[in-house]
């Protein structure tokens, strides 16, 4: 199997394994389902994270080749890290209003995505708590693992052209924006926009992909407790 076969074979497989436990587990929508569906989702993400590292280490390469590198931690550092986590969260929200405002004027869908599949908090604190972890470990860092440093990082080594960090990091945010489709067509731009502005932060930041997983759970943590609060 050739170099550029088995990177092929590698995307088809995180995205396949996520497939295959939605289409087997997941249930029909619906207000009893809204709970079991959501841990589905985030067991697909899990599972397509660890098929991500498992072809780093069946490639013979160090999980810091997908921007996960550790350094020796310094308050002056710990300083820079945190301000570039919220420029990085500031740029991001700003193409999520950015692709709302396209989708208004173009269509007049309404900028606020669906959010009924977070109605399982409702009245119930500790769910908020879950959702949060949950959205940390599969959102937050699962997300931000597979579709900027795996997948912008994958695209690029199979095109091997000059453009190629630029029309990787498109295909990865139109590809993170349909997986959220659940979101409806609004949602979808929204995050597809927003996915390209952390792909684009992702290669600024040199690939220091801890600092975009940071962000992401800035955002997280703001859209699942406004969410709480607004059912409550």
């Amino acid at each position: 199997m050739t170099n550029r076969v088995a990177k092929i074979t590698e995307i088809a497989l995180v995205f396949t394994a996520a497939l295959v436990i939605i289409l087997v587990f997941a249930r029909p929508a619906s207000q009893e389902h809204l709970i079991h569906n959501q841990v589905v989702l985030w067991f697909a993400n899990v599972l397509m994270m660890l098929v991500v590292v498992a072809g780093v280490l069946l490639r013979g390469e160090k999980i810091s080749s997908l921007g996960l590198s550790f350094e020796l931690v310094t308050v002056r550092s710990l300083a820079k890290f945190i301000g570039l986590s919220l420029l990085v969260f500031v740029i991001a929200t700003a193409f999520y209003i950015l692709g709302s405002a396209i989708m208004i004027n173009i269509t007049g869908l309404p900028q606020q995505a669906d959010m009924s599949s977070y109605d399982y908090m409702k009245d119930n604190p500790a769910m908020l708590a879950a959702s949060l972890v949950g959205a940390y470990i599969a959102a937050s860092f699962g997300e931000e693992l597979i579709y900027r440093g795996f997948l912008i990082t994958r695209i690029t080594e199979l095109l091997n052209i000059k453009p190629g960090v630029a029309i990787s990091t498109t295909i990865s945010a139109v590809i993170f924006g349909l997986v959220h489709y659940n979101w409806g067509p609004a949602g979808v731009v929204q995050t597809t926009f927003m996915g390209l502005a952390l792909g684009i932060c992702f290669i600024w930041l040199k690939r220091k992909l801890w600092i975009l997983i940071a962000a992401h759970a800035i955002m997280d943590t703001i859209l699942i407790v406004q969410v709480y609060l607004s059912i409550n």
